[in-house]
């Protein structure tokens, strides 16, 4: 059973939700205007431009959020391993993957506004 839960993960992604994209980097970014997370997917064989000198790869991005449609501009460096050595971004930050999971994730219902522990017709029929 290991053997297919291993090619069902490489084919469509963990349980955890992680997505496997071999020619894909993401980023998670925050907007500093509205505060709207963004997961952004740069294509290692068309978005990066090489840098000869330092033989490192050089990711410059334009982003705009849906929410306020304010633009960033993201500048990442990366070695030969595509491993991130520096980064900038104007207009937002840097956010992890965890942090963008938590600010999309569904928020659940408040008690009150769900029906919560005891709606009004338990109450009613507690007073009668």
């Amino acid at each position: 059973m290991g053997f297919l839960k291993k090619i069902v993960d490489s084919i469509f992604g963990s349980a955890e939700g992680e997505v496997r994209d071999p020619d894909g980097i993401f980023l998670y970014v925050k907007c500093s205007r509205c505060g709207a997370p963004i997961r952004i997917r740069a294509d290692k064989r068309h978005d990066l431009q090489r840098d000869y000198d330092t033989n490192e790869y050089i990711l410059r991005k334009e982003i705009m959020d849906g929410t306020c449609f304010s633009l960033m501009q993201a500048t990442v460096r990366y070695n030969a391993a595509y491993q991130v050595v520096d980064r900038e971004i104007e207009g937002g930050e840097f956010i992890s993957r965890d942090e963008y999971q938590e600010l999309t994730a569904p928020k659940p219902e408040r008690e009150e506004e769900a029906g919560g522990p005891e709606s009004s017709e338990d109450q009613a029929d507690e007073t009668d």
